[in-house]
């Protein structure tokens, strides 16, 4: 069993990095927003779940062992396999997904690609209990910036970003920029969507 990798970046596409770990490439395939982050010829690490078929050997990974134990949950669920799963992580974070079950709500479910009504239903049905209540976060908010943010990420998700990438994108950027640029939405999207790359837009669409 291979549960982590941990090498350097050799290739990314929108949705698999190549990791050489020891003079091997390892193709891995990842959520959306790992490969706006990992920059080639930089060490990465991922918590892998190698999936064995009778017609291939694949590598999924994920940034903290909380996604990684979210995709097991996913794929144990009747009609979910890994490349669905993958997407509900493509574009939902653990706390979205934690909140939905909670709340009993398979919308969001049903906005992931390749995830139709039932499906949806069972997930939200077989994840119950099995899923912690979100827990507010620690970390204080920088006064002024949380709708900032929000607002920076809805301009995101409008131009084609998922929430998932935009959020984490934004919340990033913000945890990085000046205070002017924190109480500026035009400045911090611009610094954002630098962050991002203008080419990805439209390539994590739900």
């Amino acid at each position: 069993m291979i549960s982590s990798l941990h090498g350097v970046v050799l290739h990314s596409t929108a949705d698999q990095v190549v990791i050489d770990v020891g003079g091997v490439g390892f193709s891995v395939a990842v959520p959306a927003d790992i490969p706006h982050t990992a920059t080639i010829g930089e060490r990465l690490l991922l918590h892998t779940s190698l999936i064995v078929r009778e017609d291939a050997l694949s590598l999924y990974g994920f940034a903290d062992r909380s996604e990684l134990e979210i995709f097991g949950l996913l794929i144990s669920v009747t009609g979910v396999g890994p490349k669905s799963a993958l997407g509900v992580l493509s574009h939902m974070t653990v706390d979205q997904i934690a909140e939905a079950v909670t709340a009993e709500d398979d919308a969001p479910f049903r906005r992931v690609s390749g995830i139709g009504p039932k499906t949806a239903k069972l997930i939200v049905l077989q994840l119950a209990g099995k899923v912690q209540p979100v827990a507010p976060s620690s970390k204080p908010a920088r006064a002024g910036s949380t709708d900032v943010v929000t607002q920076v990420a809805a301009a995101l998700v409008g131009l084609g970003w998922s929430d998932k990438v935009a959020t984490e994108a934004a919340t990033q950027t913000a945890s990085e920029a000046t205070d002017a640029e924190r109480g500026s939405v035009a400045a911090l999207l611009r610094r954002t969507l630098a962050l991002l790359g203008p080419a990805q837009g439209g390539q994590t669409r739900a």
